[in-house]
């Protein structure tokens, strides 16, 4: 997938030693090419990371997208340098007048918090009403996908008795949605979190369909049978060395921390990580552009599906299955 972002974005140069193909914003201006606009809302303190796992997850397949970043006003960024956000970053404010394809709302390191204490909650509560009329499709992660659920559904999270950190296995529950097309049976997922939202709550919520479940970390994927919002509990993103970061961060800060479950070969935190999500996330980023972005957004941006329209497209997507 060509990938139009910002001409000196740090993450520009790693993806073209992937050779994942970024098109700069000369070039795209000369291409007579309607490309899927998708904003990504950062709410992650390392957000020039979060930006090339996001990137490069939506690269694989031949649509071409045009990204733009959003950030919180009411939230002050320490982790991420103000020139960054300055060059690359703009506000609910300024961006909330424009429709979009798809919307990526990120995790946050928040989730000990109750939602309302959280100092961009009202900011974000906006977006997510926002996202119902100018958005075609968005795409929740980890604490991002608790906090939609809630907003949405008035579900709110538990608290674990510990952290939910590791790789586990999950199961396909719902082959039939096109969202899980091309899955294995049984596949693998990064899970980083100190709370859940319950899974018997989400499977008695007459508007979500679970997707994959795992009998250990829960419930890792649903949506609403529109396709309009999709939430995923875990980190399909996250790079091969993600949780390694996290694990030594804590140790070095001593906090209680155990080692990550199915992550290092034989336990050994010296021994280099499998990457044996990879394939999956592709294919769930991919499944998702196609079918939820590009295949029910309208050509003529601006003009967003009512949710009947969607969900008769998302129907008849299910039954060509």
């Amino acid at each position: 997938m060509p990938i139009k972002i910002q001409n000196d974005l740090p993450a520009r140069e790693i993806l073209e030693t992937e050779n994942i193909f970024a098109v700069d914003e000369n070039r795209a201006l000369h291409q007579d090419i309607r490309s899927l606009q998708i904003c990504i809302l950062n709410l992650m303190p390392l957000k020039e990371d979060t930006e090339l796992q996001l990137l490069r997850s939506m690269s694989n397949t031949p649509l071409q997208i045009d990204v733009s970043f959003m950030q919180m006003s009411s939230h002050h960024s320490t982790n991420t340098s103000p020139n960054h956000l300055n060059r690359f970053y703009n506000t609910f404010e300024e961006l909330k007048d424009n429709t979009y394809d798809g919307l990526i709302i990120t995790g946050a390191p928040v989730e000990q918090m109750a939602f309302e204490e959280v100092d961009y909650w009202d900011e974000l509560c906006k977006v997510f009403e926002w996202s119902k009329t100018n958005v075609t499709s968005t795409f929740h992660i980890c604490w991002g996908a608790q906090a939609g659920i809630y907003y949405h559904y008035g579900i709110d999270k538990k608290y674990l008795d510990k952290k939910r950190f590791g790789i586990y296995k999950h199961r396909v529950m719902n082959r039939k949605v096109p969202l899980v097309r091309g899955f294995d049976d049984v596949f693998c997922m990064p899970h980083s979190r100190h709370t859940e939202t319950p899974a018997d709550k989400i499977h008695a919520c007459d508007d979500l369909v679970v997707l994959a479940e795992s009998e250990i970390a829960g419930i890792f994927l649903c949506m609403n049978k529109s396709g309009s919002q999709i939430f995923a509990m875990g980190h399909a993103e996250y790079d091969r060395l993600t949780l390694d970061a996290e694990y030594k961060r804590d140790l070095s800060k001593g906090l209680p921390i155990e080692m990550p479950i199915n992550y290092y070969p034989d336990n050994d935190p010296n021994n280099k990580p499998d990457l044996l999500w990879r394939s999956h996330a592709n294919i769930l980023y991919t499944n998702w552009l196609n079918y939820y972005v590009y295949q029910n957004t309208p050509y003529k941006w601006g003009q967003i599906l009512d949710e009947e329209k969607r969900a008769i497209a998302s129907n008849t997507l299910t039954q060509k299955i």
